[in-house]
């Protein structure tokens, strides 16, 4: 009996080396994460998130896209993936009218896409994961509403087309429909140039009487510093400046009071957690990887994974600060 129990011990100890020396991973598993605009902090950030949960995972990661904003050089980078057959695809969409055919054509072939930050949510893609961009909408338009005392003028500046961005304006839309006494001045397109916003809000300095503008809004990231240091030129501090995401320059702005506030996301966990769900599903697939499981009750995956958001100002720019700081170590 007791040698029947060693055999038994040892089958059950080869088993498990034999498991743990094969692995559910392999560094042949290769995933992307494809972007637009890659030189701003933020996406440098999510790339971080996106490389360790691959390092976790022993899997490889790659991140491409163009350094500036470009839309059609963010679809050659796709068409590319897709070519290299990958175990996933992660990918925040520029323009959905541009990107959303390959999305497609990834998911017929077979291969996972989940969109992460800017959502194409018409598309086939699995679900998105990211900032819920309506509700980060009012919570900056609530904010506008309070420091103008429900009265004034709002420039926004933005890229048209972008699903994010698109959602973001329609937040603070709908939170001003309540305030008739504030109007949009202008909706600025800045071309994935922030230094058109610091231009604009320049010349905005010369309107006076019934066209004065008095909040300033940057549905993206950035822009915020630079108008904030235009305003700081001007010696313009009757302005109300609301940013978008915790960059080392913008939180160094609301420090300084040269910006109100900012809206905070987290690019570091929609790629971490992007990276894993990607994993998820190519070790477990769909049987059917190109149903519209938004629609089925029963759905393996959600529509949508928020990572959170919140405002950022001189209350609680400090701990913000504290907690990059320490990251970067």
């Amino acid at each position: 009996m007791k040698t029947m129990k060693k055999v038994a011990l040892l089958l059950l100890s080869l088993a498990i080396l034999s498991t743990a020396g094969c692995g559910r991973h392999s560094s042949k598993e290769v995933y992307y994460l494809v972007a637009t605009n890659l030189s701003l902090p933020y996406w440098q950030t999510a790339a971080a998130g996106f490389n360790k949960a691959a390092a976790q995972y022993k899997v490889t990661a790659k991140v491409v896209g163009p350094a500036l904003y470009d839309a059609q050089s963010e679809l050659a980078e796709l068409h590319k993936a897709i070519a290299a057959k990958p175990a996933g695809i992660l990918i925040s969409v520029a323009d959905v009218s541009v990107l959303q055919p390959e999305i497609n054509a990834a998911i017929a072939k077979g291969i996972p896409v989940i969109t992460m930050d800017s959502d194409a949510a018409g598309s086939r893609r699995l679900f998105f994961i990211g900032t819920n961009n309506m509700e980060s909408g009012r919570l900056g338009g609530l904010r506008v509403i309070e420091k103008l005392g429900g009265k004034g003028r709002v420039v926004f500046f933005t890229l048209p087309g972008q699903p994010n961005l698109e959602e973001r304006l329609k937040g603070f839309k709908e939170v001003f429909a309540t305030r008739p006494d504030i109007h949009i001045a202008d909706v600025v397109d800045i071309k994935g140039d922030p230094r058109t916003a610091f231009d604009w809000t320049t010349e905005a300095m010369a309107l006076t009487g019934d066209k004065k503008i008095d909040a300033f809004v940057c549905l993206e990231s950035a822009a915020g510093a630079v108008v904030g240091d235009a305003l700081k030129r001007a010696h313009a501090t009757d302005r109300e400046l609301v940013a978008w995401d915790v960059n080392q320059d913008t939180l160094d702005g609301i420090k300084s009071g040269a910006i109100d506030a900012t809206i905070s996301q987290k690019p570091f966990t929609m790629g971490f957690v992007g990276l894993r769900a990607l994993d998820q599903i190519f070790h477990d697939p769909p049987k059917n990887i190109g149903k519209d499981y938004s629609a089925n009750s029963f759905a393996p995956y959600p529509v949508f994974i928020d990572t959170g958001t919140a405002l950022v100002d001189k209350n609680n720019v400090d701990l913000y600060m504290a907690v990059a700081a320490e990251e970067q170590k």
